[in-house]
């Protein structure tokens, strides 16, 4: 299985994630279940971590800082499909 490119990503309100992938798949996953990781916690002890999210240039991983990232292929695993997930996020972008 190839790894799943992320096309786009967006923090979204109570730790959760907006991610679009190159396949066309639109995911919200939950941060909130891995702030038990090691250094994790900093993204809802330190102010505004959370919303500086930023995908790498491989587009296979996001990251906070050097201590804090998360594989692309986590996100679209466990991730929720739009379908199920609010459809009414006024934070997402819309779906076509």
């Amino acid at each position: 299985m190839m790894i799943p490119r992320i096309s786009s990503i967006k923090a979204l309100p109570d730790c959760r994630l907006f991610a679009s992938f190159d396949d066309g798949k639109r995911l919200i996953y939950d941060v909130k279940t891995d702030l038990n990781l090691p250094g994790y916690c900093a993204l809802v002890d330190i102010p505004g971590l959370f919303d500086q999210v930023q995908l790498d240039k491989s587009r296979t991983c996001v990251y906070w800082n050097d201590e804090i990232d998360l594989p692309s292929d986590t996100i679209y695993e466990y991730g929720q499909e739009m379908s199920r997930v609010e459809r009414s996020c006024s934070q997402c972008p819309p779906l076509k």
